[in-house]
């Protein structure tokens, strides 16, 4: 026999009857960061065109996408868009397309900075000062082809990756990310929900699903700089060929080394710097400045550290004995 409230049914939410409609607050919120950011951002984000005429390109698929960081022009791309290329055009959401040239690029951190050919322009912000969190909402937005806007969004899944840039160089300090990263969106930015740019997209994995990039914005700011004051980017330079080298335990006990890796010096540049300091082939250098250093990524990292015309002490072991080489740094020689 049904009693009153069976024979009434029950009430939504209570046991028996039918569930609560899911709250649409959360993804409400979601969506409202995602729209704002893409909001704030997306007018300075560009088409990035090389090789001719915007068509022609587009026709080839010769495209990435960029961001304008001034109101006279500059903009953030990856160098491997521009490559060797010293004109460009970009196409802005707005659909003007405009002519572009390229003021610096930085292969070893896969950056460029190009200068459309136009003024008050709309541009975003370097969040070069904000730290970012995993688990962040961040929101990858490209102008591939033209078509405005592509966006798709994700969360910072780790910081401090490294990523090889194509000269081999390791590029410190990456921000890995879920935000889908479509073809052309290459040299897009990566903005947290407020639309400032968090990190200029680099890179994919293709064998890994869901898995990005980015360069993170205080490097993009250092290159931008050093680009617009110096006209290029500047780094210090020892001008040898090198390989990791392990080293012999016993080695690394009779001298009290720090670790058993170091760099071997397998060769010299006959007008480096390294050609007018004491270092000589076969060399292993174990530290800079009494900072260990076991192979050739932890020399790179420390020589960054340095200014062009610095003067460095590298310890280095040769044969059995441990000596400090005192060398000046200098910059590497122009690429014809």
């Amino acid at each position: 026999m049904l009693n009153a409230d069976s024979a009434a049914g029950s009430a939504p939410g209570e046991p028996g009857g039918a569930p609560h409609a899911p709250p649409s607050e959360p993804l409400d919120a979601y969506s409202a960061a995602v729209i704002g950011a893409v909001e704030a951002v997306g007018p300075a984000v560009v088409s990035v065109y090389v090789g001719g005429a915007a068509e022609a390109a587009r026709a080839q698929g010769g495209a990435g996408s960029g961001v304008l960081v001034t109101p006279d022009g500059y903009l953030l791309t990856n160098e491997h868009v521009v490559q060797r290329v010293q004109e460009a055009r970009v196409s802005l959401v707005d659909g003007r397309s405009v002519p572009a040239v390229v003021a610096g690029r930085d292969p070893a951190t896969d950056l460029a900075v190009l200068r459309a050919q136009a003024t008050a322009l709309p541009y975003a912000q370097l969040a070069s000062g904000q730290r970012l969190r995993p688990g962040q909402l961040v929101v990858a937005v490209g102008n591939p082809f033209g078509y405005e806007s592509t966006v798709s969004a994700g969360v910072v899944s780790a910081l401090g990756r490294s990523l090889r840039s194509r000269q081999g160089r390791l590029i410190e300090g990456i921000v890995q990310h879920t935000a889908a990263l479509n073809p052309g969106n290459s040299g897009g930015p990566l903005v947290d929900a407020h639309g400032r740019v968090t990190g200029i997209n680099t890179a994919i994995i293709a064998v890994a699903q869901g898995i990005g990039f980015a360069v993170p914005a205080a490097t993009a700011q250092w290159v931008l700089s050093e680009i617009l004051t110096q006209g290029r980017v500047r780094r210090a330079w020892l001008g040898v060929a090198a390989r990791d080298r392990p080293l012999d335990l016993r080695l690394v006990r009779a001298l009290s080394l720090a670790a058993r890796g170091a760099v071997e010096i397998m060769s010299r540049e006959p007008e480096g710097p390294a050609a007018d300091s004491d270092l000589r082939p076969g060399d292993l250098i174990v530290g800079v400045n009494d900072v260990a250093v076991d192979g050739v990524d932890a020399l790179h990292r420390e020589l960054a550290r340095v200014p062009p015309g610095g003067q460095i002490s590298l310890q280095v072991v040769r044969r059995t004995q441990r000596l400090a080489v005192p060398l000046t740094v200098r910059e590497p020689r122009p690429v014809p």
